[in-house]
């Protein structure tokens, strides 16, 4: 009376049948990689390369806002003048962007 027929599964599905059940898991991580990790690892390698290609003369933002130019290049830390007669030393994973030539001069 409360107990519904029970029907029992066809013992020869298909084997589509299990590759259909992965599917959207599938699909939901291909667009998971081309929508979040890949440009992540494409910004990483950006960084990195602007990094490497830091030298003395160019002008820098740091991670914190600070404003500077480059007067000491290292492998691990870089040397900024902030003002005249003012350098600060910074670690080189600490620059957020690299400036045109002459932005400082410009807003002054």
């Amino acid at each position: 009376m409360f107990i519904n027929t029970a029907y029992a599964a066809d013992a020869a599905a298909s084997p589509m049948s299990g590759v259909m059940q992965f599917l959207p898991m599938v699909v939901i991580f291909v667009l998971f990689y081309f929508m979040l990790i890949r440009p992540q690892q494409k910004r990483a390698k950006e960084q990195k390369a602007m990094l490497d290609a830091l030298g003395k003369g160019d002008e820098i933002v740091t991670t914190g806002g600070i404003v500077g130019k480059i007067t000491k290049a290292g492998d691990a830390y870089l040397t900024l003048e902030l003002a005249d007669g003012v350098e600060i030393l910074v670690q080189r994973a600490a620059i957020a962007q690299r400036l045109e030539k002459n932005t400082l001069k410009n807003n002054k």
